[in-house]
């Protein structure tokens, strides 16, 4: 969601500003705005409603020149989406202000300010920190004390960055629970939510971390802890390609991304299989130890990613012999629960960000988990520095709200830890696990085989155009792939969608089925098979519609009401991630017949940095 962009520099930043957002725009936005300080040392502010395109047609208008500067692409949360709203921020003729995150304490804290006679004129809980700084500045001698000052009284997540005008080669950033990012250059230094904001200035990057307030200038970065000690960062050069964020000569991110996996599934596995064996320290330095003792799995995750770990909880029963728990972050960080021996806690992330996976993670810590690891895509972010151990899916950017190769890729590493957990323990012997190897080996070329039914499906697609709502099918490790296709439809085309494990029909869901409701089933062979052919001889008997993906050897015959979409035979084991695919060519294609925003749906965000 939101994205923050700020520079100083010694040449014109303006641009540099709006390219950084277009960069962030992937990450959902309902306005976008800069401040820049000018040679006279006053604000030059501009904000717009919609796409930053009418951003960069202000900034042209208008010649926004000037050497300091912080930009802002909002996700509304508090206050509606309008101008007044949009960020920067500011206080008086001098403080502007972007903020990412949430301030819980807003309104006592809007109630106080009022009384010292600030006058607010936006809805946003933003608007709050600006005056705070303002009126800390009145009694310290520093804009660095007083946002100190000022991020002391705040309740809730911030990634923020103050300006003064007055002061016009410093920038000041304080991160709790949103995260930030300084971009190094030569005699110039950088600020991005994202280090893909920053790509096209530098590839020198220091992360904050949790607390950190810092003080940026053009030759100096200065960064205090929570502790207020002056502390260094660690600074790393980044490895993402710049034409990550180039569509090529697909139509959609999410088309591109889709059509990307076979490679991704790849580089996931580059480097971590040999002599068909998953190789164990591609976990971390600590993993045997840690495997050794591992007695209970708790995955931890939101949205695609809990769908994953829903699917990998079937693998880690089924084939390591270990039992494992799944629950949706923002469920487990607010219940009373109780940590088993020796519980390895994994949380699933694309970006490494999410706010409430995050939380989740700080508090399991706090209530004895054995150790954390983290499956996630962005290398230095918030999970990967926090937890244990690491697996990076390499999955490179991905730029679409709807997540298609950041979940496969998920599916992948879960799978390879799987094999590498049950290993350790003696659960998986060495013909078990050169079986699951040569499977995954095998995956990418599959799903290549998937993608050339891309045609196929999208005149199957054309039969959606009038559908309000779709039920989706599937049983055992495959019911989650249902979850993931329903959720997929609903995000990109609009259509409501829900799904169940097959067996639940006769518990209710029947009860909507008739012929305009499309009821997509996902039936592999496997010894399911005859159970799922079942449930769909229920909806059959109700007139219900039915849309098929089964397996060329499953023996389905099309008839009135029920087409068949023939799929390639793959070895059971990877059989849910294969059957992701044709899943996600649906709802794209669908989404192209309804004509929405198939990379940016409305009202969703890629990376979810609130509650």
């Amino acid at each position: 969601m939101c994205g923050i962009v700020g520079a100083v520099a010694q040449r014109d930043v303006a641009e540099i500003l709006v390219e950084g957002l277009r960069r962030l725009e992937y990450r959902g936005y309902d306005s976008a705005g800069l401040a820049v300080v000018d040679e006279q040392c006053q604000l030059q502010r501009l904000r717009r409603m919609g796409k930053v395109q009418a951003l960069a047609d202000a900034v042209n208008e208008t010649q926004v020149i000037g050497g300091t500067g912080i930009a802002h692409t909002r996700w509304a949360t508090h206050g509606e989406p309008s101008e007044a709203n949009a960020h920067p921020h500011v206080s008086g003729e001098h403080i502007a202000i972007v903020h990412n995150g949430i301030i819980e304490n807003h309104q006592a804290l809007r109630e106080r300010l009022q009384q010292r006679g600030y006058i607010f004129h936006s809805q946003t809980d933003t608007e709050v920190i600006a005056h705070l700084v303002e009126w800390e500045l009145r009694t310290t001698d520093s804009l660095l004390a007083a946002v100190k000052k000022a991020v002391t009284q705040l309740e809730g997540a911030y990634g923020t960055v103050v300006m003064d005008s007055r002061d016009p080669e410093r920038l000041v950033v304080a991160r709790s629970g949103s995260p930030l990012v300084i971009g190094l250059g030569v005699g110039e230094n950088f600020i991005a939510s994202d280090q893909l904001a920053l790509l096209n200035v530098t590839r020198r990057f220091m992360f904050l971390e949790e607390g950190d307030v810092a003080e940026v200038t053009r030759r100096d970065i200065r960064v205090f802890d929570q502790q207020d000690e002056l502390v260094e960062r660690e600074v790393t050069d980044s490895n993402i390609q710049h034409d990550d964020t180039d569509k090529g000569h697909y139509r959609h991110y999410m088309q591109k991304e889709i059509f990307e996996q076979p490679s991704a599934l790849i580089n996931t596995m580059e480097g971590r299989i040999r002599n068909n064996r998953v190789i164990l320290e591609s976990f971390g330095n600590e993993a045997k130890t840690i495997f050794d003792h591992v007695e209970h799995i708790q995955i931890i995750a939101c949205g695609t990613s809990y769908n994953a770990g829903m699917v990998a909880r079937y693998w880690f029963e089924s084939i390591a012999g270990i039992s494992c728990d799944v629950e949706i972050a923002s469920e487990f960080r607010y219940r009373k629960f109780v940590a088993r021996p020796n519980s390895l806690l994994i949380t699933l992330s694309q970006s490494g960000e999410t706010a409430d996976t995050l939380a989740a993670l700080r508090l399991a810590k706090e209530k004895g988990y054995m150790a954390a690891m983290t499956i996630c895509n962005v290398a230095g972010s918030s999970l990967v520095r926090e937890s244990d151990l690491a697996f990076m899916t390499r999955a490179g950017a991905e730029i679409g709200v709807a997540s298609t190769k950041a979940f496969t890729t998920q599916l992948v590493a879960l799978l390879m830890l799987v094999t590498a957990l049950g290993k350790q323990q003696g659960t998986i012997d060495n013909e078990q696990e050169e079986k699951i190897v040569h499977s995954l080996l095998q995956l990418p070329s599959f799903i290549e085989k998937a993608l050339t039914l891309d045609k196929p499906i999208e005149l199957l697609a054309e039969e959606f155009s009038d559908k309000q709502h779709a039920l989706f099918l599937g049983r055992g490790e495959f019911y989650p792939i249902a979850v993931e296709a329903s959720l997929k439809l609903k995000e990109i085309s609009y259509i409501h969608a829900e799904a169940y494990a097959a067996g639940e029909l006769k518990h209710g869901p029947l009860a909507l089925v008739d012929a305009e409701m499309p009821v997509i089933v996902v039936a592999p062979t496997n010894d399911l098979l005859e159970k799922l052919k079942s449930n769909i001889e229920e909806v059959r008997a109700r007139g219900g519609l039915l849309y098929v993906f089964a397996d060329s050897e499953a023996g389905f015959e099309e008839t009135d009401g029920m087409k068949i979409m023939t799929m390639p035979s793959v070895d059971e084991i990877i059989a849910p991630i294969f059957y992701t695919i044709p899943m996600q060519l649906l709802s794209y294609h669908v989404a192209l017949i309804k004509g929405t925003d198939v990379d940016q749906p409305r009202n969703l965000a890629k990376a979810v940095t609130v509650e």
